[in-house]
């Protein structure tokens, strides 16, 4: 039964669902919940550092519970984006409910849509990768498969990395850099990959063109069926959930850089260039993304078998609660600025 733990994850979309329930301030219950009681929890719960080890390490790599719990979010995720958007457009709310109901769907489509095709799109099955573009739709993210998986995977904790914030940026900032930097970088990977191959720039094998496509389709149906309100509502809402991830890549990485060899090129990604929690809360609701350091050393593990490494700079609090941190920079450097190696401050001045 333990292993059914992640489905807490869904209490982010049922928070969404009772927000739209009960309206009035109720709408903000979503943000209310990620980002206050989820912090609570992961405060007053303890840390867990054990990895998987042996038979049982085995078992759950092969099981597909695991892989079923994060494909259940893709009905859970269109569900609510189409409940939401009919009920929005055929309702009467005061402008504080809408922005309530805006930040409730967007919280849901950064954690169960854009984190759960972060972990999709690194799956070797088609079928999975496509799912994981498919949760990308509705955040008008669909570059970062392009980008996160041939650029920042290769370029994280390095200045030339969009995701990567820098010593004493504020995550304000970042939202600006990484966001339009993704996207271009994604544009440049996508030409690297048509001339490798010897394609054009119409070849069906330009994916930055077919997502392109796919998300104006996005907006016309949903300007057919629901209007300029819908529109607006998801539009906004869409912003929030890829500002979520933004925000989530800030704390990753914050700060930490590898080092430039001799010979001009990175040292390797290592252990010491994410920042990791085993705040149980955390862990759960994100799908182990909290265990960053041993994403990076092989991003084809499955989340149920990640491990954690005593030698990955910890956070002291977990990534929900890091989040909220950042809003406040001057408490964010505070914080996480002396835990930052001195090697790695003067690498990035």
């Amino acid at each position: 039964m333990k292993d059914l733990k992640y489905l807490a994850a869904l209490t982010l979309p049922l928070s969404a669902l009772i927000s739209i329930y009960f309206k009035g301030y109720f709408s903000y219950f979503t943000p209310f919940y990620a980002f206050f009681l989820i912090p609570i929890l992961e405060v007053l719960l303890p840390h867990d550092t054990t990895n998987q080890e042996g038979e049982e390490r085995v078992e759950k790599e092969k099981s597909k519970l695991f892989d079923w719990m994060l494909y259940l979010n893709v009905p859970i995720v269109f569900g609510l984006v189409i409940y939401l958007l009919f009920d929005v457009t055929n309702h009467s709310y005061e402008i504080y409910e809408l922005v309530g109901l805006v930040l409730s769907l967007g919280i849901v489509l950064g954690t169960n849509g854009i984190n759960v095709a972060h972990e999709l799109g690194h799956r070797q099955k088609t079928i999975e990768r496509h799912l994981g573009k498919l949760l990308l739709l509705p955040s008008f993210y669909m570059h970062f498969y392009i980008e996160h998986n041939f650029g920042h995977h290769a370029q994280a904790a390095t200045a030339e990395d969009p995701a990567t914030a820098a010593y004493n940026q504020t995550v304000y900032s970042f939202w600006f850099t990484s966001v339009f930097r993704q996207y271009f970088s994604a544009w440049k990977l996508q030409s690297k990959l048509l001339k490798a191959a010897e394609k054009g720039f119409f070849s069906l094998k330009n994916d930055m063109l077919w997502y392109t496509l796919f998300q104006l389709l996005y907006v016309a149906i949903i300007f057919k069926f629901f209007g300029l309100l819908g529109l607006g509502f998801a539009i906004c809402s869409g912003i929030v959930g890829f500002l979520m991830l933004e925000t989530v890549n800030y704390i990753e990485h914050y700060g930490l850089l590898r080092k430039k060899l001799a010979s001009g090129r990175y040292e390797r990604v290592r252990e010491v260039h994410s920042w990791n929690s085993n705040h149980v809360i955390g862990r759960i609701v994100l799908y182990e993304l909290t265990r960053h350091s041993d994403h990076h050393f092989k991003s084809s593990k499955k989340y149920q078998v990640l491990d954690y490494h005593d030698i990955s700079p910890q956070m002291p609090y977990g990534y929900p609660t890091s989040m909220v941190l950042s809003f406040f920079p001057p408490l964010w450097f505070k914080i996480m600025n002396p835990r930052i190696p001195e090697e790695m401050k003067l690498a990035g001045s």
